[in-house]
């Protein structure tokens, strides 16, 4: 399920710790590398949850107009497409989905009002009308809707962004991957597959044999960088003499620390491919001119060595 890019990231993440508490150890690192990878993945199981409450908010609409004291024709016959979609029950009565969801106490119930304005934004959309409009049924059908909703609803979304912020201090930014998860198993339900929970590390997963384990890759790089974090500072102060490393941003710091490790752990990896890794990281996670310092710290240090 992680790869690479998304394993630096948390590697950087677990150091920039270090850079801003000096009093962390290796095994609070290594701890906290492995809450960060966990999450990632129980984002994407509460995120495929939504399936189940969400056709249950769209029941309670028809019922509750069906119970009014004067329903329309419409009311006492709605068209029962969405409700009925194969994909809520196929996850619900798997018990494999539902047992772990249950241990890991991922529940959509406190988010009703999340829920209401999902689905009247979904009613309302084009594609949904189609769905609705478009004669039979299928399972394929179904699961595309749900891809949509998950690529159309959810980004950006500043309900669901406060509710996930409340839940998990890990899942703040990981809701693109985790949704593009999400797609995946629609996609697999659409041709018929069952689910099943996705191994944690790419290199786990079904058709990766042979490939180098990507958790000794994230495990191995955070350890290289916590165990030579001093030399590394001190390889960086020499280099921008400048720049007092004391006011270096902490985000960029750790950038280049894991860098460093990267390229000094890892010799079959290609310089510049660790170098752009993490400048690429640091546009999303620093200043607008950490690109260029990292990129620069890094081509001199690394081709120095």
């Amino acid at each position: 399920m992680l790869n690479r890019r998304i394993l630096r990231i948390k590697a950087f993440k677990v150091i920039y710790s270090r850079v801003e508490n000096p009093a962390m150890t290796l095994k609070d690192a290594e701890n906290e590398l492995e809450r960060s990878c966990e999450a990632t993945r129980d984002l994407y199981l509460f995120l495929l949850a939504v399936a189940g409450p969400l056709t249950g908010e769209a029941r309670s609409r028809i019922e509750a107009a069906r119970s009014k004291f004067n329903p329309s024709p419409d009311e006492l016959n709605p068209n029962m497409k969405f409700v009925e979609n194969g994909i809520a029950p196929l996850l619900e009565e798997d018990p494999d989905f539902s047992k772990i969801v249950k241990k890991k106490k991922l529940s959509w119930e406190n988010d009703d009002m999340f829920l209401r304005h999902l689905y009247e934004s979904v009613r309302e959309r084009d594609w949904f009308k189609a769905y609705m409009a478009a004669p039979g049924r299928s399972l394929q059908e179904d699961a595309a809707l749900f891809s949509r909703i998950y690529e159309e609803e959810f980004p950006d979304n500043k309900e669901l962004e406060d509710i996930l912020e409340d839940l998990s201090i890990y899942w703040n930014d990981e809701l693109e991957y985790a949704l593009s998860w999400c797609c995946r198993s629609m996609d697999a339900f659409g041709r018929g597959r069952r689910w099943c929970l996705p191994e944690l590390y790419m290199s786990d997963m079904p058709g990766s044999a042979g490939k180098e384990s990507d958790k000794a890759f994230v495990y191995d790089l955070v350890r290289a960088a916590f165990r030579n974090f001093d030399k590394y500072y001190q390889m960086v102060a020499e280099v921008t003499p400048k720049w007092d490393t004391n006011r270096i941003c902490a985000t960029d710091l750790a950038l280049i620390i894991c860098g460093l490790a990267e390229a000094d752990t890892f010799s079959n990896i290609d310089y510049r491919t660790t170098i752009n890794e993490f400048v690429e990281i640091s546009k999303f996670y620093s200043t607008p001119e950490s690109r260029g310092f990292v990129n620069g710290v890094l081509d001199k240090l690394i081709n120095k060595n």
